[in-house]
């Protein structure tokens, strides 16, 4: 864990205290701006600190269970963090438009990815050589459609232990299904967001490159440390027996 001045330090470096005009903030950011500066608004960092300590536990945890956790982040400032930041931890991620029904109506999804992993087992294994030229110019078009919808999510085989956002805002589909299904949502918000029924919100400037990676990073390293305690768990077990 790093000292309280060392995170706000950081955060503050990597630009996390930038919201936007007072007019497009959201009554329920209120509490955590810290003031105004050339009619921006400035986010109280030690509020933010202490948000972000409670959800990088949680994601601890999530990771001490071997669960899932499934990063979104469809606009265009958090696309790299989250799919860099995804692949680190061999997690599922969303860097590209929400497909509905991705958590409310996951056994058709399902379905969906089942068949792109069928169909690209059936390439790789030269058994398309039975269709004609055009057909598999179709199946191949078909590959890269189911793709671009569901390779970044195709490794989930049950419903994930939590979601994590970039903007609730842009990402809502994400968020009104992780709430319908009862998954708890990690989401890094800024002054125009409702974090009001965010499970955890991490307030912070969410429209910056350098200030999304710095938060989605702090979720990977929360992530592994879970991991490695999972480990260590497993080996102290291992001993006592």
């Amino acid at each position: 864990m790093e000292k309280p001045n060392t995170a706000i330090d950081n955060m503050f470096k990597a630009g996390t205290h930038f919201g936007f005009s007072r007019s497009r903030r959201h009554p329920s950011v209120t509490p955590y701006i810290f003031g105004i500066k050339n009619k921006v608004e400035i986010f109280d960092l030690e509020k933010t600190s202490l948000l972000l300590e409670a959800a990088k536990k949680f994601v601890a945890s999530v990771a001490a269970e071997g669960k899932q956790i499934v990063l979104v982040g469809g606009k265009h400032e958090s696309r790299a963090a989250i799919r860099a930041a995804a692949q680190s931890i061999n997690m599922p991620f969303v860097d590209d438009r929400w497909v509905g029904g991705t958590f409310t109506n996951f056994k058709e999804v399902r379905k969906r990815i089942d068949k792109l992993e069928k169909l690209e087992g059936e390439r790789e294994k030269g058994e398309l050589a039975k269709y004609t030229k055009k057909e598999r110019l179709m199946i191949d078009r078909e590959i890269d459609r189911l793709n671009h919808l569901f390779s970044g999510i195709a490794s989930i085989k049950e419903m994930p232990k939590a979601v994590f956002v970039v903007d609730p805002r842009a990402e809502i589909n994400a968020v009104n299904e992780a709430q319908q299904m009862g998954i708890p949502v990690i989401a890094l918000a800024g002054s125009d967001c409702d974090i009001s029924g965010i499970t955890y919100p991490i307030v912070g400037n969410d429209a910056s490159q350098e200030s999304i990676r710095f938060f989605v990073n702090e979720i990977v390293k929360a992530y592994e440390e879970g991991k490695l305690k999972k480990v260590e768990v497993k080996k102290e077990e291992v001993k006592s027996k």
